[in-house]
């Protein structure tokens, strides 16, 4: 009986995007000429990745804050 090799897939998981508080935020290099902004589009109880924080900013600078 022939052997037959079973091809093996390698499923790469997707990296645990990083999460930061408001403070942390608020308070970082990265966002230190919108802290005020961050301020009043932030929640105090909740996480949020730099995607989220800059899709934000981006929809507040169109006028499209929910």
């Amino acid at each position: 009986m022939a052997s037959k090799k079973k091809a093996v897939v390698e499923v790469q998981e997707e990296p645990k995007k990083i999460r930061f508080t408001k403070a942390q935020l608020v308070s970082s290099k990265k966002y230190r000429d919108r802290k005020d902004l961050l301020n009043v589009l932030l929640k105090d109880d909740a996480t949020y990745g730099f995607d989220d924080v800059d899709e934000l900013i981006e929809q507040f600078m169109k006028g499209k804050v929910k």
